[in-house]
C-alpha cells in the first residue's frame, strides 16, 4: 500500500536533522524544469509562480544559484504547510520514519515524486502552473504516467490524501485491478458534506501521522481514525471514498 499527499508552498531548510545521501527518482527531469525556470525573465518567472514580489524574488535567487544535490534536506522536513505541521514528522519515532519512507509519496511540480527521505532544496514549481516545457502543453503533460508508475506498488492499493491539482496526476491512469481510496474530511451541511481547506489539511496531516502509528497496511484500518473531532461515516463513504465527518471540536458543536 502507497500514500500520496500534496507538497507545500513554503519550503524550509535544515541539513542537520538527517544525512541525504539518496535523490528523487527524477533528477534528469528535474535538471531540466531547472534549466527552463533559469532560462525565463524575471517577469516570466513571476508569472509562471502567480506571487508577489517578495516571493518572486525569494525564488529566482534560489533557482539562479541552485545546486540539486548539495545542501539538501529530507523532504519530510523541508516541506513547510499545514499538513506537515499536523504530520508532526521531527517527534516521530524511528519506526514511524521507516513507516513512511516505505509508504509515503510526495507528488511534486519540480520533482515529480520524492521520497520522505530523499534530499530536496527550496523551490516553488506548482503542478497547476503554466510551464510549457520541452515541447509539453504544461506540467501534467511533462511527467506523464511517470507519476502514476513510481508510486504504485506491488500491492496496486493507493490511499489518496493529496489535493485535486496534484491527485490528478495519478488517477488519469489508474488500470482495472488498482484500487485507489481517497480520503474525504468535511463537516456537515444539511445534506452535503464541505471540506474546508485548512481542516481538511490538517487532518490530512493528521492521518500520516496516525497510519504511521499503527503501522497501517490496509485501507480498512483507516476507519479507525478519530482525532480532531472527526470521524469515520459508513453511510457516507464507499470502498474507494472514505469520509469523515467532524460534527464537534474542542469548545462548541458543529
Amino acid at each position: 500500500m502507497r500514500i500520496i499527499i500534496s507538497p507545500a508552498k513554503q519550503m524550509r531548510v535544515d541539513t542537520d536533522s538527517f544525512i541525504c545521501d539518496q535523490l528523487p527518482a527524477f533528477m534528469e527531469k528535474t535538471g531540466i524544469l531547472k534549466d527552463w525556470i533559469r532560462s525565463l525573465s524575471y517577469t516570466e518567472q513571476k508569472r509562471l509562480w502567480a506571487c508577489n514580489d517578495k516571493i518572486a524574488q525569494e525564488n529566482a535567487a534560489r533557482f539562479a544559484d541552485m545546486d540539486l544535490t548539495r545542501n539538501l534536506t529530507s523532504a519530510i522536513l523541508a516541506y513547510d504547510g499545514i499538513q506537515y505541521t499536523y504530520m508532526a514528522p521531527a517527534v516521530f519515532e524511528d519506526g514511524q520514519y521507516d513507516y513512511v519512507q516505505e509508504h509515503l509519496r510526495i507528488l511534486s511540480g519540480f520533482y515529480g515524486v520524492v521520497r520522505p527521505m530523499d534530499g530536496v532544496v527550496p523551490y516553488r514549481l506548482e503542478m497547476q502552473a503554466k510551464a510549457a516545457v520541452a515541447g509539453h502543453r504544461d506540467l501534467y503533460d511533462f511527467w506523464g504516467d511517470d507519476l502514476y508508475r513510481e508510486v504504485m506498488d506491488e500491492s496496486r492499493v493507493l490511499v489518496n490524501l493529496a489535493s485535486k491539482e496534484y491527485s490528478k496526476c495519478i488517477e488519469k491512469y489508474l488500470q482495472p485491478g488498482d484500487r485507489y481510496v481517497t480520503c474525504i474530511f468535511g463537516e456537515p451541511d444539511g445534506e452535503k458534506i464541505i471540506q474546508k481547506g485548512v481542516y481538511a489539511k490538517m487532518a490530512r496531516g493528521e492521518m500520516v501521522r496516525f497510519m504511521a502509528g499503527i503501522r497501517a497496511e490496509e485501507p480498512e484500518q483507516l476507519r479507525a481514525f478519530n482525532w480532531s473531532g472527526y470521524r469515520f461515516d459508513e453511510g457516507r463513504s464507499s470502498e474507494n471514498e472514505y469520509v469523515f465527518v467532524r460534527t464537534e471540536v474542542p469548545g462548541k458543536s458543529l
